[in-house]
């Protein structure tokens, strides 16, 4: 007799327990999402750079500002997943662009990128790689991370080819070479 009716007990709290939860999802689902497919970048920022990173399973995003000039505008990265960011660079959005480092080389078979910034002692560069010298042929993006006195640097590989834009950061950016 027990049985029945611990079964009908537990039928029941199933049956209310599941729809509830389904609602809830369905609710948050219908909201607009803030930002930009596999990126941590807002629909209205510019993703000069963004890709899924291998271990952890995390997201490497730099975003700008539409309006991104050496005078206006911002530049920022961040590192995380879309509903916890761990680290965002620079926090104020003002007169980022002298906090980035931008380098490009290219000539016949290589095409180098990197983006360069130091938060709180780490150093960090975001780096898009093509050598076709090599053989095969040799891609790297990422970021790559050297912690204050260590000569190590920890690279985060891109999991899949990265979204990237970098239209005019030459002339928005410091040259990283001088």
């Amino acid at each position: 007799m027990r049985i029945p009716t611990l079964m009908i007990f537990f039928v029941s709290l199933v049956c209310c327990v599941i729809p509830f939860s389904s609602s809830r999802q369905l609710a948050a689902s219908s909201q607009p999402n803030k930002l930009q497919p596999g990126t941590l970048c807002a629909r209205d920022e510019r993703i000069i750079f963004s890709c899924p990173i291998r271990r952890p399973a995390k997201i490497v995003s730099l975003c700008a500002s539409k309006n991104l000039t050496s005078e206006r505008g911002y530049l920022q990265y961040r590192f995380g997943v879309p509903e916890k960011i761990e680290l965002e660079f620079p926090k104020d959005r003002t007169g980022t662009q002298q906090k980035f480092q931008y380098t490009h080389y290219f000539r016949a078979q290589v095409d180098l990128t990197e983006i360069s910034f130091t938060s709180n002692g780490y150093e960090y560069q975001i780096t898009d790689d093509y050598n076709g010298e090599e053989k095969p042929a040799q891609t790297t993006q990422g970021v790559s991370v050297t912690a204050p006195g260590k000569p190590k640097e920890v690279n985060f590989i891109c999991r899949t080819k990265p979204k990237v834009d970098y239209t005019d950061l030459q002339a928005v950016l410091p040259n990283g070479q001088e």
